[in-house]
This record gives structure tokens, C-alpha cells and sequence, in this order.
């Protein structure tokens, strides 16, 4: 009988997002060995409220570890690509939050790494992982709906909506020059694009800072509230609202708003995709249902893994209303990441660095298109698949 190979997994960061990476690789068998935070004491605390045996004494120590099989980046963006870049001259696979780097010429030398490493790299594109996300792409496919017309949606969040909420990811410096497009509005053109199996060719963009000062405070993970202890206000920099038209390669028209200051909205990542013989929406925060349009009734398909497509009923690894979120998508992203690195497998879908450098250059084109008040071309790289 052939044993599973024991992956040795290693999480650079303790925030939200690292504690779900770490809970997803336990799940897909990774045997975790330690973590790193932003000092040694963090590390220990994270080790503690994990349950991870070791606490390292930084990012580029957990990286640097020969006993590591895989590392998991969850850092901060602007130590993303040299602690990828690390881990692949190391020999590890990598699984690195986006952005890649904070720099597209970075991010692009990232995937030209993990290509002559032979490692498996990727991104953490979940929201693929929806079942009625992988419904509306084989409908799209399947050519039953006919040519897409139009393909809009929504991304919006309120966690950043006054001048007392701060984050890491407001000072470019640490987060990168974009933040709502580059954090959020990335997540949506993936989604869009992995749907329709057309790339976004040209855009115009706006962006604007609703909040132009921000107060300063003690370090605060994303999503929490305000504890009204700030400093001294200073100037923002980066944008709490992305608006973008545009035109894709298959010659289908479409429009994004992208928020992080729209009261209420907590995650709402809401896709339509309308076609000449019908049309489907997404909503993140209604996952277990997929709208389908037609002129004559509209129809809400339930994620059911007896009516699924076959691509779609892979991941519906619950029965019929019994609710699957984005945790759920979470553990099957990285159980597909660990498949390809056991296995040798390229499972369907499976987000890599290709789709980071993707995300990277779309927001290039956004923040250049703001700037210059002007449409902007997006360049469509060979090296990602449709």
C-alpha cells in the first residue's frame, strides 16, 4: 500500500488569514512545524493559540528551515516576494497570499522562480472554490448560454469606513500603492475572468480616497473594530474606492465597484455574467445558490451535488443544504495544492503564481488609468491559461 507523503508546513504570519491557512493545510494532512510573526514573542503567542510546536525567531528563519516542505506567506504585502523568492531558492513550495509583490516586475520574476524550481506556487484565488462559482464557469463554457454580452458586480466592504480605522494595509509602504483594488477588487477581475474564460483587454479606472486621514494606533488585524485608542491623524495615500469599466478579448463589455468604506457590507463580492440566452450572478455571501435568468422565469440553482456539473460536484463535499462557506473553499484550495505537490496533479482551477502576476498587472493598468484620466490596454500573457 503507497504511503502519503507527510508535507512539513511552515506559516510566515499570524494574522486572520494565517490561522485559515494553517487550519486548511492540518485538514489537507500537512504536519505544521512552526510559525513566524512580527517578533519572537508574537511567534510564541501564535505558536501557542495554533498549537504549533516551534515559534521562529523571524519570517526569513521559518523560509530559510531545510526541514520545511512547504511555506505558507501571509505577511504583510511588501515582504512577500523576497520571502517567496527564499523559499523557492530553498526548494520549498509555496503558497504566498496576494499581491505577489508589491511591484509587477517582482511578481513576474516570482513565477519565472517558481518555474525553474519546478515547485508548486500559488495563490490563494479561493473564491474559485465556491461549487456554484464552478457551476456558472461550465454553463458559461458549455456555450448553452451563447456569447457574453456584459459582466459586472460589485465588491464591497466597510472595515476601513472612518478615520479611526487603520491597518498595515493603508500605508503603501507596507501594503503597496493600490489597496481596495489591489486587496479586494483583484479577488472580483480573477473571478470574472476564470467564469467567462475571457481576459479583460482594456479598462478606464477611478479611483478615490473617501477618508483622506487616517488616525495612527497600535497594530490592528483586518476586519476588527476600532478600539478608539488612535494617535495623531495623518494623510492617506491609497484608495478606499476603485470604479473601472471594461472591454474584454471576447468582446463582452463590463463594470466593477470596489469599496472598503460602504456601511453594511461586510464581504458582499456579488458577479453577473449576461449573455445573449440567459444570465447567472454569484453572491459571495449567499454562496449555496446560483441565479439563472432567462426572459421567460428566473431560477435559483442550489448547490446539490446530484444536479451539479461534474467540475462543480468536486467540490460540493457536503450534501444538499448542509452550508458550505469560504473556510470550506479555503481547505479545498490548499487540499489541491497539496495534491499537485504529493501527486503531480494540475487539478482544475488551481490558482498559481501566472494568476498573481495576472492580478498584478490588471492593477498596474487601474491605478495607471486613474492617473492619466485615460483607457488603458491590459496586456494578455501567454503563460495563463484560460
Amino acid at each position: 500500500m503507497r504511503t502519503r507523503k507527510e508535507l512539513r508546513v511552515g506559516i510566515a504570519g499570524a494574522g486572520f488569514i494565517g490561522a485559515v491557512h494553517a487550519r486548511s493545510a492540518r485538514l489537507a494532512g500537512g504536519r505544521l512545524v512552526g510559525v513566524a510573526a512580527s517578533s519572537p514573542e508574537s511567534a510564541r503567542r501564535a505558536a501557542d493559540r495554533l498549537d504549533v510546536p516551534k515559534a521562529y525567531m523571524s519570517a526569513d528563519e521559518l523560509v530559510a528551515d531545510p526541514e520545511l516542505d512547504v511555506v505558507h506567506i501571509c505577511t504583510p504585502n511588501h515582504l512577500h516576494g523576497p520571502l517567496a523568492l527564499a523559499a523557492l531558492a530553498g526548494g520549498k513550495h509555496v503558497v504566498c497570499e496576494k499581491p505577489l509583490a508589491t511591484a509587477t516586475q517582482d511578481a513576474e520574476a516570482l513565477a519565472d522562480a517558481a518555474r525553474a524550481a519546478d515547485r508548486v506556487a500559488a495563490v490563494p484565488f479561493v473564491y474559485r472554490y465556491y461549487p456554484t462559482v464552478r457551476e456558472a464557469r461550465a454553463r458559461v463554457a458549455d456555450g448553452g448560454l451563447g456569447a457574453v454580452h456584459l459582466v459586472h458586480g460589485t465588491y464591497l466592504q466597510d472595515w476601513l469606513l472612518s478615520s479611526e480605522d487603520h491597518n498595515w494595509r493603508v500605508d503603501p509602504a507596507l501594503g503597496g500603492a493600490s489597496r481596495a483594488f489591489a486587496d479586494i477588487g483583484s479577488h472580483w477581475c480573477d473571478l470574472a475572468e476564470f467564469v467567462t474564460g475571457q481576459r479583460i483587454a482594456r479598462l478606464s479606472a477611478r479611483t478615490h480616497t473617501a477618508v483622506p486621514e487616517r488616525r495612527d494606533g497600535p497594530a490592528r488585524a483586518a476586519f476588527a473594530v476600532a478600539d478608539g485608542n488612535g494617535g495623531a491623524l495623518h494623510a492617506v495615500a491609497t484608495e478606499d474606492v476603485a470604479l473601472v469599466q471594461f472591454e474584454t478579448d471576447g468582446g463582452a463589455m463590463g463594470s466593477l465597484v470596489v469599496s472598503q468604506v460602504s456601511a453594511g457590507r461586510k464581504n458582499a463580492l456579488r458577479l453577473e455574467v449576461d449573455a445573449a440566452g440567459g444570465a447567472l450572478a454569484f453572491d459571495q455571501e449567499d454562496p449555496e445558490t446560483l441565479w439563472w435568468g432567462r426572459r421567460e422565469a428566473a431560477t435559483l440553482l442550489r448547490r446539490d451535488p446530484g444536479t451539479l456539473s461534474p467540475p462543480a460536484a468536486r467540490l460540493a463535499v457536503l450534501p444538499a443544504g448542509h452550508p458550505q462557506g469560504y473556510a470550506d473553499c479555503f481547505d479545498l484550495f490548499v487540499a489541491d495544492v497539496y495534491a499537485a505537490i504529493r501527486d503531480g496533479v494540475d487539478p482544475d482551477g488551481l490558482p498559481r503564481f501566472a494568476d498573481g502576476v495576472r492580478a498584478a498587472r490588471l492593477t498596474d493598468a487601474v491605478m495607471a488609468s486613474a492617473a492619466q484620466h485615460a483607457w488603458v490596454d491590459v496586456p494578455t500573457p501567454v503563460e495563463v491559461p484560460r
